[in-house]
């Protein structure tokens, strides 16, 4: 029998050469939230990510390890996991980054929001949301990328590309995660926008995100760039799909 009543949880922390963080970042969620399970899917990190988290989980039975052959995307390591984990039964499957941004700390503030949705989102532009030891071009960056989201898209979601989030099991189940095929950061988007248009319900609460102080951001302005091309194709198709709608109503 689990004491969380929201059932069996389990984090998802996705790696590529991540063996400066790995092991501080996991401690510090087993310390934070002893009731909750790890999961670490690593993309075949070059400098010892993988042999560190075998270590791990041969040390605590809560710490699991999945294998990747290959580095192929920040979302693809992500739905890896996902069915991994939801083939062994878990009632809630988290996501969070290796590098320490995503605070272990903060994790119940997610969780109790779960209570009363089906996906709940550790937001930094919400009220009471912060980000520390980003540039001023990075904040813009963000800020502007989520604003267009919301008008492209037509969503309220103030952080649709945040990465600290938890989704019930019913949620990844009714969106269908074998039809998603974002592999990289749009991952995060594509997800809540999912969530949204199968009726549920997503809920941000605010979380304080700290910029990594170790090892190397996977962030680019290519990736960055190529995020935005894809939410500028979502949101005219959706918008030619609403016109189609709206003049079949009305012959």
């Amino acid at each position: 029998m689990t004491s969380n009543p929201l059932g069996r949880v389990v984090m998802v922390i996705p790696t590529f050469n991540e063996a400066l963080n790995i092991e501080w970042i996991v401690g510090r969620l087993r310390a934070a939230r002893p009731d909750v399970d790890v999961m670490i899917v690593d993309d075949n990190s070059p400098d010892g990510t993988g042999d560190i988290a075998d270590r791990l989980a041969a040390a605590d039975t809560a710490i699991s390890v999945v294998h990747r052959t290959e580095k192929a995307g920040l979302g693809a390591a992500y739905l890896h996991g996902f069915r991994v984990a939801l083939d062994a039964g878990y009632d809630v499957i988290g996501e969070m980054d290796a590098d320490g941004s995503h605070q272990p700390e903060q994790l119940h503030l997610l969780l109790t929001g779960l209570e009363s949705a089906d996906l709940v989102i550790g937001s930094r532009w919400v009220k009471g949301g912060s980000v520390v030891n980003w540039p001023l071009f990075r904040k813009f960056l963000s800020i502007f990328g989520n604003l267009y989201v919301r008008l492209l898209l037509g969503i309220k979601v103030r952080d649709a590309t945040a990465g600290y989030r938890v989704f019930r099991r019913t949620t990844l189940e009714k969106i269908n995660i074998d039809t998603v095929d974002s592999a990289g950061y749009i991952f995060q988007t594509d997800m809540a926008w999912r969530t949204l248009q199968a009726g549920l319900v997503v809920e941000e609460v605010p979380i304080e995100f700290i910029e990594r102080e170790r090892g190397d951001s996977k962030m680019s302005g290519a990736v960055a760039s190529e995020s935005l091309k894809q939410v500028t194709k979502w949101g005219l198709h959706e918008r030619r799909a609403k016109l189609k709608r709206t003049f079949s109503r009305g012959r």
